[in-house]
């Protein structure tokens, strides 16, 4: 017979004492958990972020859609006052995503976020989730985001970066190739391989993809003259701080193209706040669906080791 464990739930401020000195802090280090369940591919901007004379809890930015997600924690249940700093804090940075987090949902206030979704159209989305903890039989707490309230068609829409939808038959046939074919890349990478959270594409010719550091992205992109790249694009937003951890990387180029076995191109891109480090190949999206596939095939290998090979050294640079 079976011998099964007993689920215990446990209190959130046994694990977070203090909701902005313990619980913002450890889900800024920790958004890709949050992401996996709104999936969204959540890089962090800042937490503490200021609007107006007001603070955000957590600023950060879904690099499939290239816009800003808002974060407001509660530890305890919801109430008017946070509903409405939600709203402030949304309307203060235009957000995509408007993520509220609490211990315990009341009815009313998610409804209202329910409300919200039905009248915003595809522009903006309001995710009320649940944070948890829970113990099996006396184990170390683990933690579980569960979601709510969201948009009804979340997971179908698509939108562009400048938030206007685009669906089967209503784009440019070349922004529907762009969007099939980093669909099926997006969806390779998360189902075979925990790649990303990110679970719907844009008509555009790149995505982006977190690397887990602060302002540095994983993405694959389409180029002109028929080439494609996969790069780390460092941007944190300081360009003296994007060419320092530049520079740091450069510092050990012999050891990371000896671990990739291959030669990457080093741009510091003088003339721009960002840096790069790329791989370039043969490609364009107008190509017949035999190389496209070689091509989809050639990123995921690509951002796999890219993946494998930077973030050691991305998380030994950060400590």
């Amino acid at each position: 017979m079976i011998d099964l464990g007993t689920i215990e739930r446990v209190d959130l401020r046994e694990v977070w004492p203090h909701e902005a000195a313990n619980f913002t802090p450890w889900l800024a280090d920790n958004l890709d958990r949050l992401g996996e369940a709104l999936g969204l591919e959540l890089d962090l901007q800042s937490a503490e972020a200021a609007v107006g004379p007001f603070s955000l809890d957590i600023l950060a930015r879904d690099l499939g859609s290239d816009r800003p997600v808002i974060i407001e924690n509660q530890l305890e249940s919801t109430n008017h006052d946070h509903l409405g700093k939600l709203l402030t804090y949304a309307a203060g940075y235009d957000a995509y995503a408007a993520v509220w987090l609490v211990r315990d949902f009341r009815d009313e206030h998610r409804q209202a976020l329910d409300w919200l979704n039905q009248r915003t159209g595809e522009d903006t989305a309001f995710f009320g989730v649940v944070v948890e903890a829970i113990r099996i039989d006396g184990s170390r707490p683990a933690l579980q985001f569960r979601v709510v309230a969201m948009p009804n068609d979340w997971g179908r829409k698509t939108v562009t970066s400048g938030g206007d939808k685009v669906t089967d038959g209503t784009g440019s046939e070349r922004q529907e190739r762009y969007r099939k074919f980093f669909q099926s890349l997006i969806d390779i990478l998360r189902e075979e391989h925990r790649f990303t959270s990110s679970r719907n594409a844009r008509p555009r010719s790149w995505f982006a993809f977190s690397s887990g550091s602060r302002g540095v992205q994983y993405s694959a992109t389409f180029m002109r003259r028929g080439k494609t790249r996969v790069e780390v694009y460092i941007d944190r937003g300081d360009r003296d701080q994007n060419e320092g951890l530049f520079d740091s990387l450069e510092q050990r180029k012999e050891s990371i193209e000896t671990e990739l076995n291959e030669p990457l191109e080093w741009d510091r891109l003088e003339n721009r706040q960002a840096s790069r480090i790329s791989v370039v190949w043969n490609g364009s999206i107008n190509d017949d669906d035999d190389t496209l596939e070689e091509i989809q095939q050639w990123m995921v290998e690509q951002l796999l080791a890219f993946k494998r090979v930077f973030t050691p050294h991305l998380q030994d640079l950060a400590e």
